[in-house]
């Protein structure tokens, strides 16, 4: 009788896979742990397939409520590939299981440098926000570990895959949020012609925005970007459009790239505070307007916006 073969690594995440869809999460984090096994015992070194398995593993440890374990597996997972998206938000959901509000913080934060879209990091923010608050008082910023500066390369779009929702079998794609903004690279030097022919694009797009036709604006400061993205002016003159249409997630895209160019853009910082305000991470916003009242403190609007943001937060 030949003996029996022995499953690969894949084969074991492949039923874990299959365990996690139908709610057996005991039975998933032993078919990974089976996986992991391997590729300690071989020796072998694939990164991104073992980040994988330590994250797919976590997520079995979340939803049994095991989330010491969840916690180190996340770890384990951000030290093979930094600033994986998953691995942060289910650390960060163990965090604040354990009621450890700050690390879950610095994890929802971190995951918003990746993707500002995510409305689940957006959520976690604001109510670890809210929970040090009522915790630390008013200074419980002053308490915060240092949250890390996520690299413009590791700065990446995930998309889940309907099949394994909660699970690491999507792929990533590594196109970076400058580029799908279809702005050039930060480092490349615009020719005088370019500067010149983006000035003409941008004045443009002001004379559409004085006519109130914020899309026809939005589309002369894009093309004017395609030519010079060194102009903070033209990202902050979008980020207008962008919430005159309600558009908030881009607007504050816009007014980081503004800042990124200059750090004392103060139509940069007030306008992503108003669309950090609608897109509810009240304690982002607030963070914009204090930087704005250092600068300018007796600025009556950024006042009445501080105190509004402050009455919605409570």
């Amino acid at each position: 009788m030949a003996p029996k073969r022995k499953r690969s690594a894949s084969e074991w995440k492949q039923a874990g896979n299959e365990s996690f869809k139908h709610g057996q999460y005991g039975q998933a984090a032993g078919y990974y742990t089976e996986a992991i096994k391997i590729f300690e015992k071989s020796g072998l070194k694939n990164p991104e397939e073992q980040s994988i398995l330590f994250s797919n593993r976590a997520a079995c440890y979340l939803k049994d409520g095991i989330c010491s374990e969840c916690i180190k597996d996340c770890s384990s997972a951000l030290d093979l590939i930094p600033f994986g998206i998953k691995p942060l938000l289910r650390r960060a959901a163990a965090y604040e299981a354990l009621e450890r509000y700050q690390l879950a913080y610095v994890d929802y934060k971190t995951v918003l440098q990746v993707d500002f879209n995510l409305q689940a990091a957006h959520d976690g923010v604001n109510r670890m926000a809210k929970a040090l608050i009522e915790k630390d008082g008013t200074e419980w910023r002053k308490k915060l570990p240092l949250i890390p500066s996520v690299p413009l390369s590791n700065q990446t779009r995930w998309e889940m895959t309907p099949e394994y929702n909660l699970t690491d079998t999507d792929t990533k794609k590594n196109i970076p949020l400058r580029e799908q903004n279809g702005v050039l690279p930060l480092h490349k030097v615009p020719t005088e012609g370019e500067i010149q022919r983006a000035k003409a694009l941008k004045e443009e797009g002001n004379e559409w925005v004085k006519k109130k036709n914020y899309r026809e604006a939005i589309d002369k400061y894009s093309e004017s970007l395609k030519f010079n993205n060194q102009e903070s002016a033209t990202y902050t003159n979008r980020a207008l459009c962008y919430l005159s249409l309600n558009q908030h997630q881009e607007a504050v895209k816009d007014c980081t790239e503004a800042l990124k160019l200059d750090t004392k853009n103060v139509k940069a910082f007030y306008r992503r505070a108003l669309a950090l305000k609608e897109l509810k991470d009240f304690a982002s916003s607030l963070a914009d307007l204090k930087q704005l009242l250092e600068v300018e403190p007796d600025n009556t609007a950024v006042q009445k916006l501080f105190q509004d943001v402050q009455k919605l937060m409570k």
